[in-house]
């Protein structure tokens, strides 16, 4: 079984560049088994939401899906209990979302809005959405950045260490280096995003240059299909076949054709 759709996987994957695939076109394929992935798990979750499996999913039946009951809160009455108000927040930060995918207005959501609504990072639509969470959440003195104060969270040095802890350093690196883009000591919301974000770009792009130094054994910068059968190995670990995963999935290359 595994080597039929291993063969049918080559078929499919090598007629990209005819007989041999470049780093872009890895790194395009790998990018649309992320967004195939996403969509056929927002699928199965869609039907188990979708009580009345009329094709659309409400507010309350999410509500139902999730907590067996329909809540309400009010935006304004700010509750007592800890715990309580914590939940009170996330269920409208919830409501907010499921607002803001509906892009119809029509008070429930189809089966793209609700993936928009599962994965609002991968939507453009829905990306203003996930950074005024993140500075609602991070940026403390609401001035529009998170400093690297508000990066690091509640953190207090230990007055009696020499030196920084190794996550410390780390994470200061990761700001500085990856997120901080124009070096101003804080994060704004596009740089917001490099963190908030997973970049599947960056992680196509990496799978893919890793493949080809893997596997590349004549050094073209491409990989043949006799390139890719001798480091099979390889190749059904990485990412471009989603861990083998597209090996057993018909639905993948029926959709890809």
């Amino acid at each position: 079984m595994i080597t039929m759709f291993f063969q049918l996987f080559l078929s499919c994957f090598v007629n990209v560049s005819m007989s041999r695939v470049s780093q872009d076109e890895l790194s395009s394929w790998i990018q649309k088994s992320f967004k195939h992935y996403i969509l056929e798990d927002t699928k199965e979750q869609f039907a188990e939401v979708d009580l009345d499996r009329d094709g659309t999913v409400t507010w309350e039946e999410y509500n139902i899906h999730m907590y067996d009951r329909i809540i309400d809160y009010s935006e304004d009455t700010v509750l007592d209990d800890f715990e309580e108000e914590s939940f009170r927040r996330i269920h409208l930060k919830d409501k907010k979302r499921f607002e803001r995918a509906d892009q119809d207005n029509n008070s429930v959501l189809d089966l793209q809005e609700f993936t928009d609504f599962e994965h609002p990072e991968e939507t453009d639509h829905m990306l203003e959405f996930v950074i005024e969470g993140a500075l609602e959440e991070h940026d403390k003195d609401d001035d529009g950045f998170v400093s690297l104060d508000e990066y690091l969270g509640e953190y207090s040095q230990d007055p009696e260490a020499t030196e920084d802890p190794q996550w410390l350093i780390i994470e200061k690196d990761r700001f500085e280096n990856d997120y901080d883009k124009d070096g101003d000591g804080k994060l704004d919301p596009t740089e917001l995003l490099y963190w908030i974000v997973p970049n599947n770009v960056g992680v196509s792009q990496d799978e893919a240059n890793h493949l080809i130094e893997s596997i590349d054994n004549d050094g073209d910068g491409r990989l043949s299909e006799a390139e890719i059968l001798q480091n099979r190995d390889i190749f059904l670990t990485s990412e471009a076949t989603d861990y083998g995963r597209q090996l057993q999935d018909e639905h993948f290359y029926h959709d890809e054709l």
